[in-house]
């Protein structure tokens, strides 16, 4: 049973998300989890007010019910199948982070400075989620996805923009990990 509580390696999960893309392009399906907030906002009546919300719901439950299955899945995943949540990192990259400011490095799944209640303590930490936020919304409407829909679903139906677009998201994760993360703590 410790198999259980290991990740899997990728020569299985790999397989599992090309069959499950597979059976998506079977179905004339695309996958993507930020359609989803559309999806949510036009139940929630924002079709009154925007045109950009007036869609039928209901053509996208089966996608809403991915987002709620992968809520519950990590939820069980992390909860009950997980002995170790802490990744292991470099310790070049936990000493870099130290003096940062992030003490949390190597000891906590995600940074408890940006992601713990204490981030909501500090003004400045508040002011880049939120920002953080605006950017990652406007960057999956404007690039007409987000990572898993151009990455996953996008490649698998050979559209070149989607491939564009993951390259980009590559290079904007390298900037901002080397250049302007490091500026910012």
């Amino acid at each position: 049973m410790e198999w259980i509580f290991q990740p899997w390696p990728w020569y299985v999960s790999g397989p599992l998300i090309a069959l499950t893309m597979i059976i998506l392009i079977f179905l004339g399906k695309n996958f993507g989890v930020s359609s989803n907030l559309r999806t949510i906002c036009t139940l929630c009546g924002a079709d009154k007010t925007s045109s950009f919300f007036q869609i039928d719901w209901r053509t996208q439950r089966w996608n809403l019910l991915v987002v709620i299955g992968a809520i519950i899945g990590g939820f069980i995943a992390s909860n009950y199948l997980s002995n170790d949540q802490v990744p292991e990192i470099q310790l070049e990259t936990i000493a870099t982070l130290n003096e940062l400011g992030f003490q949390s490095a190597g000891k906590t799944y995600m940074p408890t400075e940006l992601y713990g209640e204490a981030a909501f303590v500090s003004p400045k930490n508040i002011f880049l989620l939120l920002i953080g936020g605006m950017l990652v919304g406007f960057g999956s409407r404007y690039a007409g996805g987000c990572t898993s829909g151009h990455s996953i679903s996008g490649i698998s139906n050979l559209q070149i923009p989607s491939l564009i677009a993951t390259i980009g998201f590559f290079i904007g994760g390298l900037i901002m990990v080397h250049f302007i993360f490091p500026f910012l703590f």
